[in-house]
């Protein structure tokens, strides 16, 4: 039994997916990266490994772009390794945006055309995994970037276990495990009790949640919210990263209505009411101008301090 249960996690599978156009593997899949020295995701010269829970079991993915034209390219090749192989394998296509058509944003204002055009293979990634894309995003909330890497961080590498095949990963947190625990075992995560019950709650609906990638962007975000703790800018940050929806506006994010309207407008600072009327004109693609915006590095002037970046001893 034991040597059967070796071989499935170490038995490899692949496809190969010709694209409708160029692809940024890189660019693509980074939304799934929560930063550098990420247990579950890392990208190296080979391609990007990434580490899965699935409904049929976990699995490890590696996606490589093929051809002389990489990292543009217009074939990838997937494989896989694990019990979740089959269910990865076949929804990779999801994954990577093979179906997206980026090119049908045309803009003609000068700044986003220009970013559109320096990101041809910029697509929208579909995980389709709700609750692996929830959990560092509630850890997201209202501190710093690097402060919510690091807790995330923290949290996969205190309960570790190890993902199929050659990579060397770990498994996102088993969401049974987190629901399982006291809010006080995420302290030392510096995750506060307001944000640990919140993942605990979810956790304890992972299955239900997963139930809902079916739905359109705008029916999942107001799912999302029905959650206590999963405000705007959870459950809309959510929403794009797991079905790849375009058209899906991040809200309540602390730069982006500053971003949007200051590249858009020349004005430096917006709210959320604001930036929506600012993309109106670009639907069905505006989350799309949101990413490509960030993947431009596009930003408005800063006139205060940055957050700061506080420890759960300081609260």
């Amino acid at each position: 039994m034991h040597r059967e249960m070796h071989r499935e996690m170490h038995r490899e599978m692949h496809r190969e997916i010709r694209l409708n156009g160029p692809l940024d593997t890189v660019a693509t899949l980074r939304v799934l990266e929560h930063g550098r020295g990420d247990p579950c995701l890392r990208i190296d010269s080979s391609g990007i490994w990434r580490a899965t829970r699935t409904p049929q079991g976990p699995a490890t993915m590696h996606i490589e772009a093929r051809g002389s034209s990489a990292p543009r390219s217009r074939t990838v090749l997937v494989r896989a390794w694990g019990p979740g192989s089959d269910w990865s394998l076949s929804h990779a296509d999801q994954l990577i945006g093979a179906d997206d058509r980026p090119w049908e944003l045309k803009p003609a204002h000068r700044l986003l055309s220009g970013a559109a055009r320096r990101n041809p293979g910029l697509r929208m990634c579909r995980s389709l995994a709700v609750t692996e894309a929830l959990v560092p995003t509630i850890i997201g909330q209202k501190v710093p970037v690097a402060a919510a890497h690091r807790s995330y961080r923290a949290l996969v590498l205190a309960h570790p276990e190890p993902a199929p095949g050659p990579a060397g990963l770990v498994l996102p947190p088993d969401p049974g495990l987190l629901a399982s625990l006291g809010y006080e075992a995420f302290h030392r995560f510096d995750i506060e009790r307001r944000r640990a019950e919140t993942i605990r709650r979810v956790c304890a609906l992972h299955d239900r949640l997963g139930s809902l990638v079916s739905l359109s962007g705008a029916e999942l975000v107001t799912r999302l919210q029905a959650v206590p703790g999963l405000g705007p800018w959870t459950a809309s940050k959510t929403a794009q990263v797991v079905l790849g929806d375009p058209d899906a506006v991040i809200l309540g994010d602390y730069h982006l209505p500053n971003t949007v309207a200051w590249v858009l407008a020349g004005e430096p600072r917006a709210d959320d009411a604001r930036m929506v009327a600012l993309l109106e004109p670009f639907a069905p693609h505006r989350g799309r101008v949101q990413r490509l915006l960030t993947a431009a590095g596009l930003k408005a002037p800063r006139f205060g301090p940055k957050l700061p970046i506080v420890t759960f001893a300081d609260r």
